[in-house]
């Protein structure tokens, strides 16, 4: 923990994007109870829910190669402003839901939020390289994930605490946390003279051609062996990871008919089988030669599966409660350490594209996976 306590004492560009990043992602869990809950409480459906999720997921997943080539072509810094600004304003816009008990209000600014959102989340990770050294972006990427997995676990628990006061402060504060987060991101300074926008060659007919520059992008991660194996490695766990989602909350309420408290122990479990697994990763990643890492991340993978086997089969509430923290721990070191490499890896030309790419595969995959 001292080294993470020393990255936030020293670097002051990745404690105002951490800072940032916590508000955000709270404010962007209140959001998503807020949505869920008030989705059923206008229909008593659950194929709301899921219309809420498809209304979410197609932008995330259509916008991605967009805002990839847009990351890599202009300055990041400000494409993060104005996705934080943008989804502060379609924040406020849910409140027209609660005011006037339409629905497709709800799909509709569900899927604005979204689009907007690849700007952000592929922008954090391509600056990170920029805005650390290269002997703090390993600490630097383990805190980003583990406080991601944190702030899941404390939005959610708050989130439902705001709603008992009212839908619109949950959608105010939300949008708040976006302003906040802009303000964090506009006090970042530059590095060098070029700033946040990419150093690239100009030529006479410069001009951005986002297919053609996406397929670049593609070329790139094909020709980078570690890039595209991190690639698929990540992609191939969403195709298990989406349907654990829901597995979850059956397991919960009906294998083990421990109600929605069963269903909170689950979760809870595995959030702190994340936050676990993140801090055990940032030690050991240093301490790591690359044969090591390769070797660690093998294991890992047949321990996340073999316990999400176990869990399944398990008779005792107890022991499938230790067997899905022991899997979230194996996830969590595989995802901090493919991470790191992946930073350490990908030229800053590309970043934007990469990153974008794999979020929104990743996106698409776990949908699949949701739905078989």
């Amino acid at each position: 923990m001292g080294d993470l306590l020393q990255l936030l004492r020293r670097n002051r560009n990745y404690r105002y994007t951490w800072a940032g990043q916590i508000v955000s992602e709270i404010g962007d869990n209140f959001n998503n109870i807020a949505v869920f809950a008030l989705a059923m409480q206008l229909t008593h459906s659950g194929m709301v829910v899921t219309g809420v999720l498809l209304a979410r997921a197609i932008p995330a997943i259509t916008m991605g190669s967009l805002a990839g080539v847009v990351l890599d072509r202009l300055d990041r810094k400000r494409i993060m402003i104005a996705s934080d600004l943008i989804r502060a304003i379609v924040a406020l816009g849910f409140i027209f839901a609660v005011v006037s008990h339409r629905v497709w209000v709800l799909y509709v600014f569900s899927g604005l939020l979204m689009a907007a959102s690849p700007f952000f989340t592929a922008g954090r990770s391509a600056i990170l390289p920029t805005i650390v050294s290269p002997e703090e972006l390993h600490t630097a990427n383990s805190l980003t994930q583990t406080t991601q997995w944190m702030t899941l676990t404390i939005g959610t628990f708050l989130g439902a605490t705001v709603i008992a006061i009212g839908y619109k402060w949950a959608f105010v504060f939300n949008a708040l946390s976006f302003v906040f987060s802009a303000w964090c991101i506009w006090h970042l300074r530059a590095p060098d003279a070029a700033g946040f926008r990419v150093k690239r060659k100009i030529v006479a007919d410069d001009e951005i051609r986002p297919l053609r520059e996406y397929r670049e992008g593609l070329r790139y991660m094909r020709s980078v062996p570690l890039v595209f194996a991190i690639a698929l490695l990540t992609v191939g766990w969403a195709s298990g990871g989406g349907a654990a989602q829901i597995l979850f909350t059956l397991f919960g309420e009906v294998v083990f008919n421990r109600g929605a408290g069963g269903i909170g122990l689950i979760w809870g479990c595995a959030g702190l089988g994340l936050l676990s697994g993140g801090v055990f990763a940032n030690w050991l990643g240093k301490r790591l030669s690359f044969n090591g890492y390769k070797l660690v991340v093998f294991i890992d993978f047949v321990v996340h599966g073999a316990t999400y086997v176990l869990f399944a089969r398990a008779q005792r509430f107890d022991l499938a409660l230790l067997f899905i923290f022991v899997s979230r721990v194996g996830m969590a070191i595989n995802s901090v350490l493919n991470y790191s490499y992946l930073l350490r890896t990908v030229a800053n030309r590309y970043r934007g594209r990469v990153f974008a790419t794999i979020d929104t595969f990743t996106w698409s995959m776990m949908m699949i996976s949701m739905t078989m």
